[in-house]
């Protein structure tokens, strides 16, 4: 098993890979306009430290979301190109799981990432491993916290409403790829790499011109 996972979902443009057992490398960088700039040289680090090839890949496993529309459509158009040419698998899992897996937690908690429009999206989780509710988009204010703990920089954001946060603020590459390699190890059926949009895009088509009169 070699796994390539890779996250466009956040600011956080990251990558890394899995031989199964342990990251072998993995590369971030927290800038949010310029995805398809970073992803592709990104993934050359890792497979460059990781002493690997595309063609040693396995598996390719994206961040699915929930995210802006454009960061996280280069992740997963990425990842079915990859996919195709390698002729490999391609998995989505959910951006907001991969920053629950990284928290390591045991025991109830909230994830949340920032949905820009003073807006935050939030699963809820049983445990680092197991989602229970979400995703969802909404205000702060409207997320049921129940006293429970959050992770992830949408709590960041607002700590005097969602209490402080803890780390990881991202969902990093190294964890996304662990949570799959997990995963497929133990014959879990995994999603495809499609995106998970819990708003309509910001663009739209345009209208018909409007008649010019005399």
């Amino acid at each position: 098993m070699l796994v390539l996972a890779f996250d466009t979902a956040t600011p956080a443009v990251t990558a890394a890979l899995h031989d199964g057992a342990r990251v072998l490398a993995e590369s971030t960088t927290i800038d949010a306009r310029r995805h398809g700039e970073l992803l592709a040289p990104t993934i050359e680090t890792v497979l460059s430290e990781a002493g690997a090839s595309l063609r040693d890949v396995t598996a390719i496993v994206a961040g699915s979301g929930p995210g802006p529309y454009t960061g996280l459509r280069v992740g997963l158009m990425t990842a079915q190109a990859l996919a195709t040419t390698l002729g490999v698998p391609a998995y989505g899992i959910c951006s907001l799981d991969a920053v629950a897996y990284g928290s390591g937690l045991d025991g109830p908690f909230i994830a949340a990432t920032d949905a820009r429009r003073k807006e935050v999206f939030w699963a809820r989780y049983a445990d680092s491993r197991t989602r229970i509710d979400g995703p969802f988009v909404d205000r702060p204010a409207d997320v049921p916290l129940a006293g429970l703990p959050v992770v992830g920089a949408g709590a960041a954001l607002y700590p005097d409403v969602l209490g402080e946060s803890s780390a990881p603020p991202y969902p990093y590459a190294g964890s996304l790829a662990a949570l799959a390699a997990e995963r497929l190890a133990a014959g879990t059926s995994l999603d495809q790499p499609r995106p998970i949009y819990l708003r309509r895009p910001d663009a739209v088509a345009p209208g018909a011109p409007k008649r010019v009169t005399a």
